[in-house]
């Protein structure tokens, strides 16, 4: 009876332990970009700013050799990086796109009537399943469509931080 009681907290611990390891194993990764919105931008227009994203591709060789699959968007976030202090109530609509070396374009975030004086707010995400093939690549792109519900006053940075998920190839 020992024996089997014994055998049992084992087998119990392993598993617990398997599924420890195996959400430690999964990844979440950030892309950011960063938007400048200059005071000539005007109001009720859509514009288009394109920027190289800041990630952490060198984790994983930035080639399609990657130990990972799976990749899905997980987070999107727009956050005020000047002026200091600034808040996003300008900010009409922003819509985000990602592609890389060879990849089509995918929207993977967006967030219409932004109505906020916050300095962020969370995007609302795209369903574009998975994304392993523009993650994997290099040259990450991060394109972004913005329109302001009025014009700025003075020059504004933004920050699009992109999270994904993934999980080890096997």
């Amino acid at each position: 009876m020992k024996n089997i009681v014994l055998t049992a907290v084992i087998a119990s611990a392993a598993l617990v332990s398997c599924g420890t390891v195996q959400s430690l194993v999964q990844n979440t990764f950030p892309y950011t970009a960063n938007v400048m919105i200059s005071t000539g931008v005007p109001a009720n227009q859509e514009v288009s700013s394109k920027a190289t994203a800041t990630n952490v591709q060198t984790w994983f060789g930035g080639n399609n050799n990657a130990q990972i699959k799976d990749v899905r968007i997980s987070d999107a976030k727009v956050s005020v990086v000047s002026p200091s202090g600034g808040n996003l109530s300008a900010l009409k609509s922003i819509k985000v796109y990602i592609s890389s070396n060879g990849t089509g374009e995918k929207l993977v975030a967006s967030r219409t009537d932004i109505s906020t004086t916050s300095s962020s707010v969370n995007l609302d995400l795209n369903d574009t399943g998975y994304l392993d093939s523009i993650v994997k690549s290099s040259g990450l792109t991060v394109r972004t469509v913005y329109e302001l519900r009025n014009q700025t006053t003075s020059d504004m940075n933004l920050r699009v931080a992109l999270n994904f998920n993934s999980v080890p190839a096997q």
